[in-house]
């Protein structure tokens, strides 16, 4: 049996790589990736995944991400992460379909 997968999404190449290995110590899968357009491949429809992604970034941000999954597969967790958040950002995400909002 597989573990879990993670597809794991931050253009912060440090935190990209703390994060990936926190998940792998813990039993994960991991596909670490430093944009949106590079982890959109993965995201497949029926895939067993669970994304979680930075919501600022350069290019496509996480809601453009958590936009375009939402029309791969709208069952597909998206958890969306940030250091910057307000409420009305949290409503959005959590309204626009995100599984958690951190």
């Amino acid at each position: 049996m597989n573990a879990p997968r993670i597809v794991l999404v931050d253009d912060d190449a440090e935190v990209l790589e703390a994060c990936r290995l926190t998940l792998e110590l813990e039993g994960f899968e991991v596909a670490a990736k430093r944009s949106a357009d590079a982890a959109l491949p993965l995201l497949t429809r029926d895939s067993p995944v669970v994304l979680v992604s930075d919501v600022r970034m350069p290019g496509r941000d996480g809601f453009g991400l958590l936009a375009a999954v939402r029309a791969i597969d709208p069952e597909i967790p998206v958890v969306l992460v940030t250091g910057h958040a307000d409420v009305p950002m949290a409503v959005k995400a959590i309204r626009d379909g995100a599984w958690d909002f951190v």
